[in-house]
């Protein structure tokens, strides 16, 4: 979001009037909100937010079509690159998704009715995320954000130099993982998780900066997030939607591929 425009939202709810009532509540306690688009169902609700991309999308979790949990899962994956995901807020009468949403990096989690009180503590962690992303730290701020990040980050390595051997920490425990072992490279908000067929553990670098330093030309990109190994990729296997999912060696869940990435599997 610019500091030029008004931030944007869209918000999927299939009762009516429960959407009418969570709109009128974000006109009072957010004016400067302008809502782009309500959907009754989840298919719809991903296609707006896809067509819109807004900066926030409010979601019911249980709708017909595709469970709000779904639609984050789906808006992420075909998110565009250049764009900021959205800040995702759950509005449900189930207590029991909680978890599941705060793994999709909800902002929020709201049960149903929705009141006036605590809807302004949301607008509040909305409105805090969004400045964060249109911040500009100045010259001294920057120094101490780049030695922040140094001080927790990876031990260095010397520019040129390739890791062939990735020090993950894992409790007390550093495990000691060959990168041609790795079966994917998967990116969190802080860390990057890496996949093996005995196991996963984080490392605390981006994957851009990982992807850097070791040969990435043994990894291909199936989603923003996710760099697989190639000879590791057992077969490709496309839905009604269109999406791919891949079988990969030693890995006993599929992995998703984003949209932008599906034309990699198409036939020869």
């Amino acid at each position: 979001m610019t500091l030029d425009r008004r931030p944007t939202a869209v918000i999927a709810e299939d009762e009516p009037v429960l959407a009418r009532t969570l709109t009128r509540l974000l006109e009072q306690a957010w004016p400067e909100l302008h809502i782009v688009g309500v959907a009754e169902d989840g298919l719809r609700a991903t296609e707006l937010a896809l067509a819109e991309v807004p900066d926030v999308v409010f979601l019911d979790i249980k709708m017909p079509g595709r469970s709000g949990i779904e639609v984050a899962e789906a808006v992420a994956d075909d998110w565009p690159d250049d764009r900021a995901e959205p800040l995702f807020v759950f509005v449900t009468a189930y207590e029991e998704f909680a978890v599941s949403a705060f793994e999709r990096a909800a902002v929020d989690y709201l049960l149903k009715p929705a009141t006036a009180e605590r809807l302004q503590q949301t607008v509040a962690r909305l409105k805090a995320r969004l400045a964060g992303r249109t911040a500009t730290p100045d010259a001294g701020g920057r120094a101490r954000l780049m030695q922040r990040m140094q001080s927790i980050a990876a031990p260095p390595v010397e520019a040129g130099e390739r890791i062939k051997v990735i020090r993950a920490g894992v409790g007390n425990t550093v495990r000691m993982i060959p990168v041609a072992e790795v079966l994917c490279f998967e990116a969190t908000e802080k860390y990057v998780n890496v996949v093996t067929p005995t196991g996963e553990a984080l490392v605390r670098m981006s994957l851009r900066e990982l992807m850097a330093r070791i040969d990435s030309t043994e990894f291909i990109q199936v989603h923003r997030s996710v760099m697989v190994n190639a000879s590791a990729i057992l077969s490709a296997t496309r839905d009604e939607n269109g999406h791919y999912s891949l079988a990969v060696r030693g890995l006993q869940r599929p992995l998703k591929v984003s949209r932008a990435f599906g034309h990699l599997f198409r036939p020869m």
